[in-house]
């Protein structure tokens, strides 16, 4: 079985974080950079294919996270990816960005504590007391909560796996694509601690067989802004779209 786990590309929010209260977190549009991204990406994963005997491999079981920039990251990787090993091509919400309830689009704990002051002393306690991956953040989903419903996701994976040579590529997010790491290899809650999100557009590919186990390396890391490319196709991808400034006090 062979799982290709390839976060979104960079997205506006990523950029900007003024774009998650513009435009909602789940509605959070690619950059024109983050597209090219996908694309190669996309492109990586056909050349790993075509590299592999035409026997080691069926047609890629596709799945994605429903937010605006995973679904588009998913459709980059479609053109690069040629059609006759493309197979089902699935939505699933449990591969939904971390829910950050009263804390979604502020990302600073400054502000955070500032605009709800007894939430987040609360949430720093638990924090402190329970440690990060278990903690909530008001009215969200702690670390803890995705890794549970990753495992649910799994579930269907394995299910459909019906024989060794099962791919399947996951776009998603940071935290959902390492919870799904955490979970398929069954890594310790101090591994989760210690790992850091992957990249925008990065990809993971997690290897191998029931009998024999798994590992996943990373395949492929995307291309970051250079010096002097700070400004290049930062605009939305597929849509006429800016930033509202955000107002001064």
């Amino acid at each position: 079985m062979r799982l290709f786990l390839v976060r979104h590309g960079e997205s506006l929010g990523n950029i900007n974080e003024q774009a998650y209260r513009q435009f909602g977190d789940h509605n959070v549009p690619l950059t024109r950079w983050g597209h090219r991204q996908a694309l190669e990406a996309g492109g990586v994963i056909a050349s790993y294919l075509k590299a592999l005997p035409s026997a080691d491999f069926g047609k890629l079981q596709i799945w994605y996270s429903p937010f605006l920039r995973t679904r588009q990251s998913k459709d980059a990787l479609l053109e690069a990816l040629p059609e006759s090993v493309v197979g089902d091509i699935r939505e699933d919400y449990l591969l939904r960005e971390q829910d950050f309830g009263l804390f979604t689009e502020i990302y600073d704990h400054a502000e955070q504590k500032q605009k709800f002051p007894e939430e987040f002393e609360k949430w720093a306690r638990l924090r402190s007391n329970s440690g990060k991956f278990y903690a909530r953040p008001p009215d969200g989903e702690s670390r803890a909560d995705v890794a549970q419903r990753v495992r649910l996701f799994l579930q269907t994976v394995m299910h459909d796996a019906e024989n060794s040579d099962h791919t399947v590529v996951i776009v998603g997010h940071g935290v959902t694509n390492r919870a799904v790491e955490m979970n398929f290899l069954h890594r310790p809650v101090e591994w989760f601690e210690r790992s850091d999100n992957p990249g925008n557009a990065d990809i993971t590919l997690i290897e191998g067989t029931r009998s024999q186990g798994y590992e996943s390396i990373l395949l492929h890391q995307a291309a970051d802004r250079q010096p002097g490319q700070e400004g290049e196709l930062r605009d939305a991808y597929g849509a006429d779209v800016t930033i509202t400034p955000k107002p001064t006090a």
